[in-house]
């Protein structure tokens, strides 16, 4: 990155809001987290260790899990730290690299939703066709572009904003951000306001892709008892998933880019975050409770596991 002004670090002035409250943020967030490893791991394993799990939407539930880690591990232990400390800064390159974990989670997570949308289309409107259309090797090879297209993406994004010359080092919220960065330019942005609106757009034509995949369906759904019992089964959980991740970010992208000054700072920093706390905690728990496949095998391994502990202190 070769940015022409001598910004060295960067000031999270989002702390100012939580100075009263460190002890009981601090504990919440350790809670929080632990919550989000948890559950995480938790399904990934349960996917993983079963050989019966191992179909495209399950891989594609799992990747949704390790995506959700790969986040959350960009923002918790440096938010975590900032709380206990009286000085709220953080490096340069250390501000760049986390804008760009969270925001390779943030679009990798629509990536993986769209592909869920994709085999929940093929596997209820086009059945006979489903093993062909969802072969190992294409599966693979989907979930490989819904990694590495949102990588590309961000690292375009990267090098725009690097190259900016800077007129300030105060970013006001709890962690980095590009748009922060950007508005802190003392040069033009009208690359960097183009890349970012592309960009945008590009996953809003994911989440338009995903409304047209449920509205196919819902129209196969009617047709058959069976269709809806499919649909219910393995369509709801991905709807709330959606809603979830898409309300998260909708809160956190219009107001950094048109929120009022004047919102109090403890309700900007409550929704920044949204998008790195309900997800990685809700989608695990949806998919965990909802898919009969994943739930009785989780049920399985904890009365397997419980049994263990019976007997190893019997013993």
């Amino acid at each position: 990155m070769t940015n022409t002004s001598n910004i060295v670090f960067f000031t999270l002035t989002g702390f100012s809001a939580t100075t009263n409250y460190r002890a009981t943020l601090f504990s919440l967030t350790v809670l929080c987290y632990c919550a989000i490893l948890l559950v995480n791991v938790a399904l990934i394993l349960t996917i993983a260790l079963d050989q019966n799990l191992h179909e495209p939407m399950y891989i594609f539930v799992c990747n949704l899990c390790i995506n959700g880690l790969y986040g959350t591990a960009g923002f918790y232990p440096k938010f975590a730290y900032d709380l206990l400390s009286d000085i709220h800064v953080i490096s340069y390159f250390g501000c760049f690299l986390q804008f760009f974990v969270i925001y390779t989670y943030a679009t990798v997570d629509f990536s993986i939703l769209a592909l869920m949308a994709y085999d929940r289309y093929v596997a209820i409107c086009r059945p006979l066709e489903y093993h062909v259309l969802m072969s190992v090797q294409r599966t693979a090879i989907l979930i490989s572009l819904s990694w590495i297209v949102p990588f590309l993406c961000e690292v375009m994004v990267v090098s725009l904003t690097s190259r900016l010359k800077l007129c300030g080092s105060r970013i006001q919220k709890l962690y980095c951000e590009n748009w922060s960065i950007v508005k802190l330019a003392c040069t033009t942005t009208l690359t960097n306001n183009i890349v970012g609106l592309f960009i945008i757009s590009f996953y809003c034509g994911h989440v338009l892709f995903i409304v047209c995949s449920y509205v196919h369906l819902v129209k196969a759904a009617l047709k058959s008892k069976e269709g809806r019992k499919k649909f219910t089964q393995t369509c709801v959980p991905h709807l709330l998933c959606l809603l979830n991740v898409t309300a998260a970010l909708l809160f956190d992208v219009m107001y950094a880019r048109y929120g009022s000054a004047s919102v109090p700072q403890s309700v900007r920093n409550f929704m920044a975050i949204q998008i790195l706390m309900m997800p990685p905690i809700l989608n695990p728990i949806i998919y965990g409770l909802i898919l009969t496949k994943i739930r009785c095998r989780m049920i399985t391994l904890c009365m397997m596991a419980s049994q263990n502990c019976k007997f190893t202190l019997k013993m």
